[in-house]
This record gives C-alpha cells, sequence and structure tokens, in this order.
C-alpha cells in the first residue's frame, strides 16, 4: 500500500528544521537583520523571500559545484543559480577571458571579434543564420516578439498554459477552467489585460493549438521544448512535429526558447530533438554567470527584417540597448561555449543526472512513496504524483509547497542546495558523483522522517 504522509508529522519536522537553521547560521541571520534595513525584505531581489529557511544564507564564496556560506558551511550546489550558473561557479577559461578583457574595455558599443566567434558557435550549434545579443533570455524574448509581430503583421503572441519565459508581459497568463485567458497569480500590474495580447494551450494538446492558430491573428508561438519552470513536463512523442506542421500552415512563427532546457545538450533540445525553429532564444547559462542572451532566426527572417528596419529606424523601436553584446559579455560567452558548455561536459553531466534519478527513483520505489522522477538532460526533478506530469496544470495541482519548503530546508540543514521553487538538481560540468551520491542519502532520510 502506498505511503501517505502524515500532516502533523510534517508540521512537527518543519519546526525542528527551521530552529536547527536559525541555531546553525548566526552570522546569515545577522546579515538579514542588517539588510532589512536597507533592503525591501531584507533581500536585493524579491524572489529570494522564496528559500526555505526563514531567513536567506549569506554566500562566502563558491567553485565549481560547490559554496561555502559565511557561517562556514560547505553545500553542494545543484540550484547553480538556476541555470546562470549551469557552468559551475567560476569556471577557468570564463574567468581568465573575462580577466583579459576588463582592461581592454568593458563596454564601447562597438563590436569585437568575440561576438562574430559566438556567432558562429551558436550557428554551428543550433542552425539558424542570424544571431543578435542582449543581456538577459528576457530581453531575447521580448525583441524577437516584437520582430515576430513586425513580420507577420499580427498581434498575438501563443504560449504553453505554465510556461516562463523570464518576465515577458505577455507570457504571464493562465488558462481558467473555461478556458479563459486570464492574468497568472503574482502578475504584478500587468499592462493591459492578458487577453488583449495572448493566446495559450495546455503543454502536449495539439488540438487546442489548432484551435487557437485558426483565428489567424497569432505573430509566433513561443514555447519551451519542455515545460521547466513549473516542474519539468516532457513532449509526448511527435508533439513537436505537430507544433511545427501546425504552426506552418497556419503561418504563425516558432520561437524555441532553451534558457533552460539547453541542459538536453550543447546544441539544447533543438539539436538533441531535432526540432526546426524560425527563431531561438537562450540566455543564463552561455555566459558563464556573466550576464548574457542571445536571439537566432533563419536567413528568411533576417531578409524580412533588413528590408522593413530602415537605417535611420536602427536604434530605436523597443529592440537593444547600451550593454547588449557588450565586449565583457562577449568575451564570457566565446569563452564558455568553447571551453566549458562543451561537448566533452555534457557527456559527463548527463550521467550524473541519470546517477541522481535512478537514486532518487530507489528511494521511492523502496519505501512506497507514489511520487515520480523525471529527467531532461542534466536536470532532474522529483513531482509529488505516481506518474509523470503531461501539462502544467497537472504539475500544479499536484504542487506542495509546504511538503517542497521541508524538503528544501532539510537538505540545506545537510549541505545540499536545491532550486528554491521546483524539486530540481542540475548537474555541472564540476558536479561529481560523491555530490549526487550525497544527494541520495539525504534525500532517503528526508523520505524516512516523513514517512517511516
Amino acid at each position: 500500500m502506498p505511503a501517505r504522509l502524515d500532516r502533523s508529522r510534517l508540521d512537527a519536522l518543519m519546526e525542528q528544521e527551521q530552529a536547527a537553521f536559525a541555531a546553525a547560521n548566526p552570522r546569515s541571520l545577522a546579515l538579514f537583520e542588517r539588510a532589512r534595513g536597507s533592503l525591501l525584505a531584507g533581500v536585493p531581489m524579491n524572489w529570494m523571500v522564496k528559500w526555505a529557511g526563514s531567513f536567506p544564507l549569506f554566500v562566502d564564496s563558491a567553485s565549481g559545484a560547490h559554496f561555502r556560506d559565511v557561517d562556514g558551511h560547505e553545500y553542494v550546489d545543484f540550484c547553480l543559480g538556476d541555470t546562470g550558473a549551469m557552468t559551475g561557479h567560476g569556471p577557468a577559461p570564463t574567468i581568465l577571458a573575462v580577466e583579459a578583457q576588463l582592461p581592454r574595455g568593458i563596454t564601447h558599443m562597438l563590436p569585437t571579434e568575440d561576438a562574430i566567434v559566438v556567432g558562429e558557435e551558436l550557428q554551428r550549434r543550433f542552425g539558424l543564420k542570424w544571431w543578435q545579443f542582449t543581456l538577459s533570455a528576457t530581453d531575447a524574448n521580448r525583441f524577437a516578439i516584437r520582430l515576430a509581430r513586425m513580420i507577420t503583421g499580427r498581434p498575438k503572441v501563443l504560449f504553453h498554459d505554465y510556461c516562463y519565459h523570464g518576465s515577458v508581459d505577455e507570457s504571464f497568463a493562465t488558462l481558467t477552467s473555461d478556458g479563459r485567458v486570464e492574468a497568472r497569480r503574482g502578475n504584478i500590474g500587468p499592462p493591459v489585460d492578458p487577453a488583449a495580447t495572448t493566446r495559450l494551450v495546455p503543454f502536449n494538446d495539439l488540438e487546442a493549438l489548432e484551435r487557437e492558430l485558426a483565428h489567424g491573428d497569432v505573430a509566433v508561438a513561443v514555447f519551451e521544448p519542455a515545460l521547466t519552470n513549473v516542474g519539468i513536463v516532457l513532449p509526448d512523442p511527435g508533439y513537436h512535429a505537430g507544433v511545427r506542421e501546425l504552426t506552418r500552415r497556419y503561418g504563425t512563427l516558432l520561437l524555441i526558447d532553451e534558457t533552460h532546457t539547453i541542459c538536453a545538450g550543447p546544441g539544447g533540445a533543438t539539436r538533441a530533438w531535432e526540432l526546426d525553429p524560425d527563431l531561438l532564444v537562450i540566455g543564463k547559462s552561455i555566459g558563464g554567470g556573466i550576464p548574457s542572451g542571445t536571439y537566432g532566426f533563419t536567413e528568411a527572417i533576417g531578409e524580412r527584417i533588413d528590408e522593413m528596419i530602415t537605417w535611420e529606424d536602427s536604434d530605436v523601436g523597443g529592440i537593444g540597448g547600451t550593454l547588449a553584446g557588450y565586449a565583457l559579455s562577449m568575451a564570457a560567452m566565446r569563452a564558455t561555449l568553447s571551453g566549458v558548455l562543451t561537448e566533452e561536459a555534457f557527456a559527463r553531466m548527463i550521467p550524473l543526472a541519470e546517477r541522481w534519478t535512478a537514486g532518487v527513483d530507489e528511494v521511492l520505489r523502496s519505501r512506497d512513496v507514489p511520487w515520480h522522477v523525471t529527467r531532461l538532460g542534466a536536470r532532474a526533478e522529483y513531482h509529488f504524483m505516481p506518474q509523470h506530469p503531461r501539462t502544467g496544470a497537472e504539475q500544479a495541482d499536484h504542487d506542495d509547497s509546504e511538503l517542497a519548503r521541508f524538503l528544501h530546508l532539510w537538505a540545506m540543514n545537510r549541505g545540499i542546495l536545491m532550486t528554491p521553487f521546483h524539486n530540481m538538481a542540475l548537474m555541472s560540468p564540476a558536479t561529481t558523483e560523491a555530490d549526487v551520491d550525497r544527494h541520495t542519502e539525504v534525500f532517503a532520510a528526508a523520505v524516512d522522517a516523513l514517512f517511516g
């Protein structure tokens, strides 16, 4: 008979873990109290309140797949900046390139040779002809959406329900039970009703996709190859082929956002799954921790952009910024792509994620816990449901914030850091089998404490 969760036991364990966390981290607590005098909620960015403890850990140093907090505790880092540090912290090739570029100029609104090399490497990895650079994937998505609207003359953007594409306004929407588009919970100050800008479809639902495309007003479908931010939701066999056929049939451009799914391999899911997008976005990981982003597009789209944007208007229109494509980020991207996130690195990272998945799965099966673990390349996650989810809504319906917070805090108190918004782990080139096995050990102890 499947194990059942006792909520009173969970509450008691959580109280114990919070007390242990506070006792073990007096310097982080002192810094948090000081921060509350100048930083809203005591953090430099509002989402940092989502960490499982009653206050955030303050980091002293980080290297590779580990970091040390100000109280001297060492951690295995499976969060890795929610992909921003997928390279591991301070990868040597990136550090050397940044150090070499700093005295030569950080930004000067002029191109460097590094930009060409990065463009050529992205061309090789993803197969798209033209590339432009930004400071983040959010900006890349925003700019690509503007270009898609210009090219097609259509106003609306289509997303998956429960998607995540940074802070793109149009994407902060969800489907109601009767199929209407409304602002997603937590959407702060939406500039317009998202129903005016956005169409939504459940992941893995080709029938819904055709229904929404048939309106003829969708400029671009902005899709992750697999949902990641709500939890890993993988595509059904044939789903992406169906997406590509339908978007072409209805004259809608297809943008693939690889910001998280780059974990599938050096060319992301686009190469691993032989996808064929019109546009592609990626950010975070490719700068090794230096703010970076890029969007690529086909030769045909490049021709349309050249035709429609005149020289006089190339500096206006909501695309670009004075630091976009700046020298330091280009040096970091060149070094990261050529020397860190390589074919060889993924050949180590993906088997480590397989090992992590197998360890979690063995714990769940041996204790008859009705949860599921899903892997996407070098990333893996456990879900509070007995099988993998097929849609974002299904994953959201099985969310349990109290249980997730307990598991995160239990792990932190034992030297393991997970991504705060998910039960998700990411492998870096510096992650080791010992790191993975330590997580399995800590996870098993948490499950035994909950269900034993």
